[in-house]
Formats: structure tokens, sequence, C-alpha cells
């Protein structure tokens, strides 16, 4: 994940690239229930870290390299979408039911097109990092971005050409990866 940007903007054949993978994403009945908010003008970058950064929030490093992003895509899900097509005749739920489901694959299916905008940027020589909004802020990132109640975000991705100074940072670089054979269990969960 990277943390600080260089200035120069991400192309727009770049951003559709990452766009046109994002929605080739997997997602639970075709629902394709997601829709993606691009901020590249420095006047929306600018309405968008307005929007969610807690009031009283001083400079830090993290913020201060976070906004140096030339670009953010705001990947949102829509619930509603996928009782609506989960209530169509090739499904067959009742109308409006509850989602039958243990995760909220709404979410699921928006953060796997957000792996693959992750991805695409790497792919492009770009950096990027996945964070969430704060929960008090959300309301006001809706209404200054005019997103409708039924699209909720699931985080936003800064993107951008990393700064050639930044360096590794974050929990990454505090604490070993957990080893292979702890996570993965093998025909029986083994401790």
């Amino acid at each position: 994940m990277v943390r600080r940007y260089q200035a120069e903007p991400v192309a727009a054949h770049t951003i559709d690239r990452m766009l046109r993978n994002a929605v080739r994403a997997p997602n639970a009945g075709f629902t394709q229930g997601w829709a993606f908010l691009v901020l590249d003008e420095p006047r929306d970058l600018a309405r968008f870290w307005a929007a969610t950064t807690p009031p009283g929030t001083s400079s830090n490093r993290w913020l201060d390299g976070m906004r140096s992003a030339p670009l953010i895509i705001v990947p949102l899900s829509s619930k509603a979408a996928y009782v609506r097509r989960y209530a169509e005749s090739d499904k067959g739920w009742p109308a409006d039911e509850e989602p039958r489901w243990a995760v909220p694959y709404w979410h699921v299916d928006a953060g796997m097109a957000a792996l693959l905008i992750l991805q695409t940027a790497v792919d492009e020589g770009l950096g990027g990092c996945l964070f969430g909004l704060p929960p008090d802020r959300i309301q006001a990132f809706r209404a200054e971005f005019g997103v409708p109640d039924e699209y909720s975000p699931v985080g936003a991705v800064t993107l951008g050409h990393p700064e050639a100074s930044a360096q590794a940072s974050g929990s990454a670089t505090r604490r070993p990866r957990v080893p292979l054979e702890e996570l993965v269990h093998r025909g029986q969960w083994r401790s």
C-alpha cells in the first residue's frame, strides 16, 4: 500500500482500464450491485478530504501523504440491488426478503472490484491504498457528492505514481507475516 504520491496525474486510459477490470469482478447472481465514484480533479479531491476528515483533525504524516494522491476511486455497494436481484424468477426469493447469506456479498463483491482496481494499478506501475471512511463522516460524504442512500462506500482507494522517496510504512513494517502453515489447513483444521 502506497501512502505518498507524486503530483503527476493518472492517465485517463489507465483509469478506464482499472474500472473496466473492476466491473469484471465476481459477483453473486451477476447482480453488479456496485458503483464507482472517480475523483481526479483537484477541486473534487479537496471536497472528498473536507467531507471525510473529522473536524479538528490536525495534519499528520498519513493524512498528508494520502492527500497527495491525484486520484481517488470510491467503490460503493448496494444491498438493495442484491435484494431485487434475488427476488427475480431465476432466484425465487420473496420480494424484499432480507438476504439469507452468512456474509453481506454486496460488500464482498465491491471489495473484489476494489482489489482488481489495485491489481491493475500495480500492472500500470502505479501505487494505491485502500482505506475506510470514518463512519461518522459517511453522511457528509454522501451529501457532498450526491450519493444515493442505496449505495454505501466500502472504502476509498487512493491511486497515483508513488513518490520516489516514499518508504514502506504501516503495520507491515512492524509486524511479521504470519507463516502460511499457520493459516492454511488441509483436510482438517489443525492448531
